[in-house]
């Protein structure tokens, strides 16, 4: 067999392993979920006819589902980082180690069943924006197409960045907390409010971090507002992630174990 043919094989079998322990531990991804949902209800039901300066609720819920989309990905890959964590200090890798296995299909396995459930918790969360009254009425099927695929670069990049950081970590608790930037960084970008009501001091920190980029690149597909620059930064920032999570991941899996 072929090395390019055991990497697939055992990718894949990683990959079933990681799904059948979603399957049988749902808890942790459902807890993840509550965070942007509760958001979503709270600004939209709360906060919708304030924070929409005068606009109305449901131009309010236009303008924050996309940033809600993005948030989801950062809340749903903590889950990865505290499963890889779980893996390297349980024991199990120093046993994957000894068995004739491809190397890297262990974090092939993590990567491609963080993605998946990821895209299934944005699609969750996106049915429960419509629920509420998002709408995107002139997308053509083209531009949809390209909101989930940027939606899943997004998630591949920072599925790459949460496992480097539960290799890192040396505990589940550590990790949680390493990944907790993640969730946060969607509060400092124009997920919630537009970047001309910032300072001006803060308003180049929220503009080109990797979110708002990418919620304004969203924005232009679904609701047909101006993209500009924003589809060349997202872009560069998904790559440039996925680039830096993957070999900050590889060099750490195959340093020795202590």
């Amino acid at each position: 067999m072929s090395t390019l043919s055991l990497a697939v094989r055992d990718s894949a079998t990683m990959l079933r392993r990681n799904l059948l322990h979603a399957r049988r531990y749902p808890s942790l991804t459902l807890n993840l979920l509550l965070t942007p949902v509760m958001l979503l209800l709270l600004f939209v039901y709360v906060f919708g006819d304030t924070m929409s300066g005068g606009a109305g609720r449901d131009a309010y819920i236009a303008y924050i589902v996309p940033g809600i989309l993005l948030m989801t990905i950062g809340s749903t890959v903590v889950g990865t980082a505290v499963s890889v964590t779980m893996d390297m200090t349980e024991g199990i890798v120093a046993r994957f180690r000894t068995m004739a296995i491809h190397r890297g299909s262990v974090l092939f396995g993590h990567v491609a069943g963080s993605v998946l459930r990821t895209l299934l918790s944005v699609v969750i969360v996106g049915a429960v924006g419509v629920a509420m009254g998002f709408r995107s009425v002139d997308a053509t099927a083209l531009e949809w197409l390209a909101a989930f695929g940027l939606l899943a670069l997004f998630a591949l990049a920072f599925t790459w960045i949460a496992v480097g950081m539960g290799l890192g970590s040396p505990n589940v608790e550590a990790a949680s907390n390493n990944a907790t930037p993640m969730i946060l960084l969607p509060l400092i970008s124009s997920a919630f409010v537009p970047l001309e009501s910032m300072p001006g001091w803060f308003r180049p920190v929220a503009e080109y971090q990797p979110f708002t980029p990418t919620i304004e690149t969203l924005r232009g597909l679904l609701l047909g507002t101006e993209i500009g620059h924003n589809g060349w930064l997202a872009a560069g920032w998904c790559v440039a992630l996925t680039v830096l999570g993957y070999l900050w991941s590889k060099a750490q899996f195959n340093r020795d174990p202590k």
